[in-house]
């Protein structure tokens, strides 16, 4: 039994689709379905049922796809002690938000590009119902996210911790030494925000919304970093999670603003695919994030 016919094999349970996963894997369609027929002339049983585009496990595949995870972590596991970091070489697919990559990823990108020079990083970032569907289909390998908490049976889920987040301004501000800002004094500022669908802005939509107001922002931006830019100058207030802003907080730079909203939290959560076959290199970086991120 060839470790590269049960790659395929997870990788079409993961994706169902032949066709995509060939791409991915850099095969021919008909090398894909080759590799397969192979591994079920050896099990002597069908794995995959096509109707049409679609495929599903059969109950042979379910049965084998567990034993099959397991021999591939083995195998990533066998590597991972015989190889040298600085030898380890592939991609390493990211699906995240812009904030986490200006200010949470850097640090750990940058221990994990001295280990392992050899591996492709790439980021890609949208919003997180999109980053679950890029999950679910194999294009990413790991998904670190900010929301309420959010379960799914096929993840495996390696962080859940709090943010805060809240209204946020320049220390000279006129709000900045205010006790409890009404909202509409709020509403009445310049107000810089994420884009819509950013779940922290869709929390702060829906409890302004009960109390019957509406957000009317001066700008929507995706870039926190671009947004901070503008509060340093004193151009208006927004609303953040705490991370994003905390080293302008430490330093007097910015302040959060004492209003009359209720407190915010959200939960960042890293996860992964159950049934993915986790690389030497994706094993390396979720144990590189954890440590910088529960420092």
């Amino acid at each position: 039994m060839e470790i590269r016919n049960l790659i395929t094999f997870v990788r079409i349970a993961e994706v169902k689709n032949f066709s995509k996963v060939a791409e991915q894997l850099g095969y021919s369609q008909s090398a894909v379905t080759m590799q397969i027929k192979q591994l079920e002339t050896e099990l002597h049983a069908q794995l995959f049922e096509r109707i049409g585009k679609r495929v599903k496990l059969t109950s042979a595949g379910e049965r084998l796809l567990p034993h099959a995870l397991d021999i591939l972590n083995s195998v990533t596991q066998a590597k991972s002690i015989a190889q040298e970091p600085e030898k380890i070489s592939g991609k390493l697919r990211i699906g995240t938000c812009e904030s986490y990559v200006i200010s949470m990823l850097p640090p750990v990108i940058m221990e994990f590009s001295e280990i392992c020079p050899s591996v492709e990083i790439s980021t890609h970032t949208a919003l997180v119902s999109d980053l679950f569907n890029m999950l679910r289909q194999n294009d990413v390998d790991i998904l670190y996210f900010l929301d309420e908490k959010i379960y799914f049976p096929e993840w495996i889920k390696l962080l859940e911790q709090p943010e805060n987040i809240f209204f946020v301004a320049s220390a000279d501000s006129k709000l900045a030494s205010q006790k409890k800002i009404p909202i509409e004094q709020l509403l009445q500022e310049p107000l810089y925000l994420t884009e819509r669908g950013i779940s922290y802005r869709y929390a702060l939509e829906q409890s302004l919304a009960s109390k019957g107001y509406e957000l009317h922002p001066f700008w929507e931006v995706g870039n926190t970093d671009v947004i901070t830019q503008f509060l340093l100058k004193n151009k208006g207030i927004s609303f953040l999670p705490e991370y994003v802003v905390q080293d302008y907080l430490k330093n007097g730079q910015l302040v959060i603003l004492n209003t009359e909203c209720p407190a915010f939290i959200m939960w960042s959560q890293i996860v992964y695919h159950r049934n993915k076959y986790v690389t030497p290199q994706m094993n390396l970086f979720l144990k590189l994030m954890l440590k910088h991120i529960r420092k």
